[in-house]
């Protein structure tokens, strides 16, 4: 989903140290080789499958198909997959911030001035397995979600705010009041579960370009991992039980959403949820899979980016997807 610009501006020194950094993946083991055969893998999506992240133990991120502003993991589900696979060949597009429309076209004005080349230009002809991680900056979820923080545990009713791609604690122009349940369902409308519905067809339409540009390719579409309780834990994660619930059952419907774009577009649904299930941002620092609003991640170690995935989240994805491919 969407990364924060304003933080990846505040730590210059970080970026710097960053772009000198050299590591490798994690190897995969023995027991998660399956779906041998597979020559030529692409992985496409955004900030949930880049696993965005400034540093960890294996090195800052992985410019080797996208730019360094993408903040690709080097142990990212895609990468992982790769590994356990033993594919020739690997191409991972993958960008924080991506929406469906940087698949056909080009992902322009990333927080250090880059530039990833639209993602579909990663497959060919020979690409015989895709996975994609897509929609939830189309719904602007990621987006919405960061205005649900509050300074109170019972929220403070406020005037509707927009929804800048922006950390609200950061962006001064935006208050920590919470009550964003109240917010978003004003006059009985539901305005986050209208624009998940307005990305179902953007969705679709970005699944089937990619079976066209990869005809031989099985195509797995990998949902959101379960990373919001249905209450909240305030202040641990500043967010009121009300509006956290309400993030629970929007997530939710994010998901049915992408099941259903995924069959009307004629690919595989890969479901993160039976392997993420109690690791959610709430679940304490070890055993989350999706960090809270900090900085720091000791699962593993790393200098990570909020309310995104970390290492152990990735390898849950990994897993998921390498179970889809079993035969």
């Amino acid at each position: 989903m969407r990364t924060p610009r304003k933080l990846f501006v505040a730590l210059p020194a970080l970026l710097a140290a960053l772009v000198a950094s050299v590591a490798l993946a994690a190897p995969a083991s023995a027991d998660d080789r399956s779906g041998a055969g597979f020559r030529e893998y692409v992985a496409l999506g955004d900030s949930w499958s880049a696993d965005v992240v400034f540093l960890n133990q294996h090195g800052g991120p992985d410019t080797t198909h996208a730019p360094l502003d993408c903040f690709q993991s080097r142990v990212n589900y895609p990468k992982l997959v790769a590994a356990a696979l033993g594919v020739k060949v690997f191409r991972d597009a993958t960008c924080g911030s991506a929406t469906t429309a940087h698949f056909a076209g080009p992902q322009t004005g990333l927080p250090l001035g880059g530039t990833n080349p639209p993602q579909l230009d990663r497959l060919t002809r020979r690409t015989d397995l895709v996975t994609v991680g897509i929609g939830g900056n189309d719904a602007g979820i990621a987006a919405a979600a960061m205005t649900c923080i509050s300074v109170s545990p019972l929220g403070i009713p406020a005037p509707p705010v927009p929804l800048p791609d922006l950390l609200p604690l950061i962006d001064e122009s935006i208050l920590p009041l919470g009550a964003c349940k109240e917010r978003f369902t004003a006059g009985g409308v539901d305005r986050l579960a209208q624009q998940i519905r307005d990305a179902q067809p953007l969705v679709v339409r970005a699944l089937r370009q990619v079976r066209r540009r990869a005809p031989n390719a099985r195509v797995l579409l990998v949902n959101y991992l379960d990373a919001i309780p249905e209450r909240g834990c305030w202040p641990i994660v500043p967010i009121t039980d009300a509006d956290m619930g309400y993030l629970h059952d929007t997530f939710a419907r994010l998901n049915r959403m992408l099941a259903r774009a995924a069959r009307n577009a004629g690919v595989e649904l890969v479901d993160t949820h039976p392997l993420s299930t109690g690791h959610h941002v709430c679940s304490g620092p070890t055993n989350a899979y999706v960090e809270g609003l900090g900085l720091v991640s000791v699962n593993d170690v790393a200098v990570g980016v909020p309310a995104h995935p970390n290492s152990a989240g990735a390898r849950a994805q990994a897993q998921s997807v390498l179970r889809a491919l079993r035969p």
